[in-house]
C-alpha cells in the first residue's frame, strides 16, 4: 500500500491526490500530456492578446474623447501643460480668454468660453420740449349782476372808469397792470345812469366806493371804445361790463397773434341797455386780446355805447 502511494504523486484532483499511474507518450482523454500543456499556453497566450486590445481600445477611445471639442481639459497631473499667453502668468492662476486674445488661438481642442452679447447703454432721450397751447378764444354774453364786486370778479386785476367824470379811471391797487385803455373814436362823456351798481375795496387812487352807477358813454355810428389785455400762454377770463341807448352795439374780440374776429351785438331802440361780454382766451406770451365796443347804428337822438368797468382773472 505504501508503495503505491510513492509511485503516484499528485493529480489534477489536487494536492495529496494521486493520479492515475500511467506512462511518458500516454494518451489522457484521447491526447498527450504534452499535447494539453501546448493547447493550454497557446490558449492563455490568447487570452492575453485579446485583453491587450480591449485595453488599447480603451486607451486609444480615451484619447479620443480627451481630445475633441467640450471634453474635460487636462488635470494638474498631466503631463502635456498648455503653453501660458504672452505677457501672462504661467504659474498657478487661471488664463481668463477673451474674444480675440492669444488665449483663444493658444488652446486648440478646448472651446471658447461662451459669452452673452451686452447691450450698449440706453443713450439718455433728449427733452422734449413742452408744445405750446393752441390759442383760443370764446365769448358769451349775460345779465349785468345787481352788484358787481370788482374786487372779487378781478383778481388780477381791473379798470372803472367815470368815477369822477369823464376822465377819472381807478384801476386795482397793486394789480398786474394787464387791461390798457386804448381810446377809441368820438368823445367820452361820463354819466351816472347806470342800472347797476359797482363796489370795491382795493382801488387806487380811490381805494373804495359802494354801490356806484358812474360810467362813460360815446355818441354816433362808429364811435366807441377800444381796450387790450396781456396774454400770457395761460387761459385767462375777462369780463367786459358795457351798455348802450337807443342804438345797436358791436363787439369785436380778437387775438394779435392771429386767428378769426368774434363779434357779438346788443340792439335797444327804444331806452338803456347793458350786458356782461364774457371772454375766455389762451394767447401766447406777448400776445394781446383786443376788444372794441363802438356805435353801429343809432335810432334817435344821441345813440350811444357806454362802458362801466373791465375785470381779469
Amino acid at each position: 500500500m505504501a508503495q503505491e502511494d510513492l509511485t503516484r504523486g499528485v493529480g489534477p484532483g489536487g494536492r495529496g491526490v494521486p493520479d492515475p499511474p500511467h506512462r511518458v507518450g500516454e494518451l489522457v482523454d484521447g491526447r498527450t500530456r504534452s499535447e494539453q500543456r501546448r493547447l493550454a499556453r497557446a490558449r492563455q497566450r490568447r487570452r492575453w492578446a485579446v485583453e491587450g486590445l480591449v485595453v488599447l481600445a480603451c486607451l486609444v477611445a480615451l484619447g479620443v474623447y480627451a481630445a475633441a471639442p467640450g471634453g474635460p481639459a487636462a488635470g494638474p497631473d498631466d503631463e502635456a501643460v498648455l503653453p501660458a499667453p504672452a505677457g501672462r502668468p504661467s504659474g498657478g492662476f487661471p488664463v481668463v480668454d477673451r474674444p480675440g486674445s492669444p488665449a483663444d488661438a493658444a488652446t486648440p481642442g478646448l472651446r471658447p468660453r461662451q459669452r452673452t452679447p451686452t447691450a450698449p447703454p440706453p443713450s439718455p432721450s433728449s427733452p422734449v420740449a413742452p408744445q405750446p397751447a393752441a390759442a383760443h378764444l370764446d365769448v358769451a354774453q349775460a345779465d349785468v349782476p345787481a352788484d358787481v364786486d370788482l374786487t372779487a370778479a378781478g383778481t388780477r386785476d381791473w379798470v372803472h372808469w367815470g368815477l369822477r367824470g369823464a376822465d377819472s379811471t381807478v384801476r386795482k391797487r397793486d394789480g398786474s397792470g394787464e387791461i390798457a385803455d386804448e381810446g377809441g373814436r368820438g368823445d367820452r362823456v361820463g354819466h351816472d345812469v347806470s342800472p347797476e351798481t359797482f363796489s370795491w375795496r382795493d382801488g387806487s387812487p380811490v381805494t373804495s366806493s359802494t354801490a356806484t352807477t358812474t360810467g362813460v358813454s360815446a355818441c354816433g355810428v362808429g364811435s366807441g371804445f377800444a381796450l387790450a389785455v396781456d396774454g400770457g400762454g395761460e387761459a385767462r377770463t375777462v369780463r367786459l361790463y358795457a351798455g348802450l341807448w337807443m342804438a345797436r352795439g358791436r363787439l369785436e374780440a380778437r387775438l394779435s397773434s392771429g386767428g378769426a374776429t368774434t363779434v357779438r351785438r346788443l340792439e335797444d331802440p327804444h331806452t338803456t341797455h347793458t350786458t356782461e361780454f364774457t371772454v375766455r382766451f389762451r394767447a401766447p406770451k406777448g400776445a394781446k386780446l383786443l376788444l372794441t365796443w363802438t356805435v353801429e347804428a343809432t335810432f334817435g337822438g344821441c345813440g350811444n355805447v357806454n362802458l362801466q368797468a373791465v375785470a381779469l382773472r
